[in-house]
């Protein structure tokens, strides 16, 4: 993935943190796959209760609930993932 790197230099003592740029890109990607199913997973569901005569209502409701279940599984890791690229100790002493 590409991504912008912006350098701000105060001064000459001033050092940049260092990311981990494939734990960044993973963060990303898992960000990017729960995107769809923030929006996927609640439509089933609204569809789900609306059709509650069809004998496919409570097959079609758990679909959904699954779905928005791995859209807040993928955010998680996303985040997670992100955040340890960003504050992880790369340099051991």
């Amino acid at each position: 993935m590409f991504l912008i790197e912006t350098v701000w230099v105060f001064n000459s003592n001033f050092k940049l943190m260092a990311i981990n740029k494939t734990r960044l890109d993973k963060g990303i990607k898992y960000l990017l796959y729960a995107l769809p199913l923030m929006f996927i997973g609640p439509s089933v569901m609204y569809n789900a209760f609306i059709n509650k005569q069809n004998v496919w209502h409570w097959l079609v409701l758990a679909i959904g609930m699954t779905l928005c279940g791995f859209a807040v599984y993928f955010m998680f890791k996303g985040v997670k993932a992100i955040t340890d690229a960003m504050f992880q100790d790369n340099n051991p002493k």
